[in-house]
């Protein structure tokens, strides 16, 4: 296994890196579940850079170590960079945990897949996105992740929203690892 990072400082750099790239932005915004915010967080501005897919998998690759899961993987659009960061970082460090992502639907052509990547029933996995508000997304992922016969062991996030999605997992007895937190006022703090 794996030495422990650093965590805090590789989310204190993360949430820096987000501001100087633009990918947090403060001020009235419409969010995806219709509420209202004070602030917007583009994760796929910070995953898709290369730092940002540094810092992010290199956190969630230990938590993957630690709870010791088979599969990494999470909703479409949203994790797919992650999974590639993640897959390399694995490849590299010659492990063999590997990655997924999950379709809004299964397709209706091919062979109708709503799971993409190397996902075989039975498997122990990790589920994340990179935000957590209600968890919509988040939560069709998970279920269909289960619905294919594997355990979700852990979930990941690089920001909470604390608007209901963190409360549904504690509900459903899932551990929730978050690098970022916020307030209903809009204020962001590192939690790790």
């Amino acid at each position: 296994m794996s030495q422990r990072p650093d965590l805090n400082k590789i989310a204190t750099r993360l949430y820096e890196r987000a501001l100087e790239l633009d990918s947090l932005k403060f001020g009235e915004f419409v969010l995806s579940s219709g509420q209202k915010s004070s602030y917007y967080f583009d994760g796929r501005m910070l995953s898709t850079d290369p730092e940002g897919a540094d810092l992010i998998s290199r956190a969630f690759s230990f938590v993957i170590d630690e709870s010791h899961v088979d599969a990494f993987g999470g909703p479409s659009v949203a994790a797919v960079p992650i999974v590639g960061s993640l897959a390399l970082r694995f490849h590299l460090e010659r492990k063999t945990t590997t990655g997924f992502f999950v379709r809004p639907e299964a397709k209706e052509h091919g062979v109708g897949k709503q799971i993409e990547g190397n996902l075989k029933p039975g498997m122990r996995v990790a589920v994340f996105d990179d935000t957590v508000s209600t968890g919509g997304s988040l939560f069709k992922a998970i279920d269909a992740v289960q619905d294919f016969g594997c355990t979700v062991v852990t979930v990941m996030a690089v920001l909470d929203r604390h608007q209901g999605g963190g409360d549904e997992l504690e509900r459903r007895g899932i551990p929730f690892f978050k690098l970022w937190e916020s307030t209903s006022q809009g204020k962001i703090t590192v939690v790790v």
